[in-house]
């Protein structure tokens, strides 16, 4: 079994490509490499029931699976034409859904496609939501985000519970003006057992998703191995985020204001109206 220190949210990214459109893409032959498939063939059955499970869900393969011819080297300045795909995300997701599940890399494709896919939605989606969804959304994110930003600082150094409060502490920092969580819970007047991102409007959460994906990504491009150096980091990242805010003429996230609801109260709503 492959060792899941070999890999993270970049593996994929490397091997991304973005058309004229501006549309991202993978070719199949380099993403067969990454889930350490040796044989085309082998993998040529995945991509199968990845079209199969396509079709499945009312979606044309045909737009989601392009076939391709591509010219490759193969020494002496000589070339030979070989098949294949340009995958789109969710083709890609649809892969790894389907890819052997005792390789850790495919379960690690299946949560960076998965969240990547669900991103975009949002993307296409946000305009059309209320404040309330606009928040679960993100805090549903967040949650996604903050797994994989305590993995990338727990590889950098920071191992215990305690290290792990410090090094968020230090983001909220950066992005707060100086403040810690304790202050930002206090500022918002909340109870013990509240949590600070339950009760964030939309804006406040987007700016503290982006401290924690920028973050995640800088840990695991830098190589950090130091928990003093990945707490200075994620201190840095989120004093970037405030210093973008401010040339935008944001609003600086301590002056947001409270909603009256919290996460939980909102989730207990929706939950009754589906029922109803």
């Amino acid at each position: 079994m492959s060792s899941l220190k070999k890999y993270s949210e970049q593996t994929f990214e490397e091997i991304k490509h973005v058309s004229e459109d501006g549309i991202e893409f993978w070719y199949a032959r380099e993403l067969q490499t990454v889930l350490e498939y040796t044989e085309w063939r082998n993998f040529q059955g995945v991509i199968s029931k990845a079209k199969a499970a396509c079709k499945n869900s009312n979606n044309n393969s045909s737009d989601h699976f392009v076939d391709v011819n591509k010219m490759v080297d193969i020494g002496s300045g000589a070339g030979r034409e070989i098949k294949d795909i340009q995958l789109s995300r969710y083709a890609c997701y649809l892969i790894v859904q389907n890819g052997d599940p005792q390789k850790d890399v495919i379960a690690l494709g299946q949560t960076y496609f998965a969240v990547k896919t669900r991103q975009q939605e949002l993307i296409d989606e946000y305009d059309q939501l209320s404040d309330e969804q606009k928040r679960l959304a993100i805090r549903g994110e967040m949650v996604a985000h903050n797994k994989s930003l305590a993995e990338a600082a727990q590889q950098a150094g920071v191992e215990s519970p305690l290290d792990f409060a410090v090094f968020q502490n230090n983001g909220y920092q950066g992005l707060y003006g100086g403040l810690g969580a304790k202050e930002i819970h206090e500022r918002k007047g909340l109870k013990k057992s509240q949590k600070i991102l339950d009760h964030m409007g939309s804006t406040e959460l987007a700016a503290n998703l982006f401290r924690a994906t920028q973050t995640d990504e800088k840990l695991r491009r830098d190589g950090i191995k130091a928990k003093e150096k990945a707490n200075n980091t994620h201190y840095e990242v989120g004093k970037k985020v405030r210093q973008t805010i401010g040339e935008l003429g944001g609003t600086m996230p301590e002056k947001l204001p409270t909603p009256d609801k919290g996460i939980k109260q909102i989730e207990n709503e929706t939950k009754k109206s589906i029922k109803k």
